[in-house]
């Protein structure tokens, strides 16, 4: 029987390749009568408040977004921007080419499978139409729970949902948010996905103090998790 009964994934830079932001965003900026800098300004500053659900829903948030980057839009402008956000995001992002396949690995494993992530309303929007859906039995939004990574609560939720220990999981990141750590201190296996195109991955309040197991594929997790007697 293997050590661990399951593995937890976070998203952005980790079951996707990295992430920037491309140019629908500026798009949406303009539409909402602001600044594209300045309003990516304001993004970057407040994205654990924004991804906490602290401004409301997908639309109060954008116009409290937006009136902080100097703009007034009307309630048009802004219920156009909430999809047009959703799809700018689903455009940024790419699944890695082993993220499928390492899914349904780890589950032919007998383990379980979740994600937590630090996001904003359009993740969870979007996500169900990706093909990894399928493949995880538990997703963990910060948006929706109102608490994000290093919180122990993030990872003792999707815990609860898996029906699991913390010390029974093994928890993979490319190290936003502190996750590494954060899981690391509830008792998890935090192991850092260190694939060469992080280097340009959007990514806010990175882990550097982690020093723990490291991987540079979804498929190199593998052999780690078969490995785990030597890690426990």
């Amino acid at each position: 029987m293997p050590a661990f009964r399951a593995v937890i994934f976070d998203f952005f830079g980790t079951l996707t390749r990295s992430v920037q932001r491309g140019p629908q965003h500026a798009e949406i900026a303009r539409n909402l009568g602001c600044d594209p800098e300045v309003i990516r300004g304001v993004l970057d500053r407040t994205f654990h408040s924004r991804a906490r659900g602290t401004f409301g829903s997908a639309e109060a948030t954008l116009r409290w977004v937006s009136e902080q980057a100097g703009g007034h839009p009307r309630p048009a402008q802004l219920r156009a921007a909430v999809p047009a956000r959703v799809d700018a995001l689903k455009a940024d992002t790419r699944l890695r080419p082993d993220a499928v396949s390492a899914l349904r690995a780890v589950k032919q494993r007998g383990l379980s499978t979740a994600v937590i992530s630090d996001c904003t309303h359009e993740l969870p929007a979007f996500l169900p139409g990706l093909p990894v859906a399928g493949l995880l039995d538990a997703k963990v939004f910060s948006v929706e729970v109102g608490f994000c990574k290093p919180d122990p609560r993030i990872y003792l939720t999707a815990c609860d949902r898996l029906g699991v220990r913390a010390d029974q999981c093994v928890y993979v990141g490319d190290g936003g948010s502190r996750e590494l750590s954060g899981a690391a201190a509830v008792g998890m296996t935090a192991v850092r996905l260190s694939a060469p195109d992080l280097r340009d991955h959007l990514v806010f309040d990175q882990d550097t103090g982690f020093d723990g197991p490291s991987v540079g594929s979804l498929t190199e997790l593998l052999g780690l998790i078969d490995r785990a007697p030597a890690l426990v």
